[in-house]
């Protein structure tokens, strides 16, 4: 794992026939991917980025929270 600024590079995964990807031990670590986990992929024309369910709904009451004070 390469890090540079709190930014980070885990390796390259390969897509298999079912497309699916092995997340790297690191990345899993570094972010608490458990087996089990849910993640959102997301993605705009440059590219994709996952993030798990659970801190995605988090952040999203903090904003209605916001919205609504």
């Amino acid at each position: 794992m390469e890090k540079h600024e709190d930014k980070y590079m885990f390796g390259v995964v390969k897509v298999g026939d079912k497309g699916q990807i092995v997340i790297p031990k690191d990345a899993r670590v570094q972010y608490g991917i458990n087996p089990g986990d849910t993640l959102m992929l997301l993605g705009d024309q440059n590219g994709m980025a996952m993030v798990k369910t659970e801190l995605f709904a988090s952040l999203v009451g903090q904003i209605v929270d916001d919205i609504t004070k």
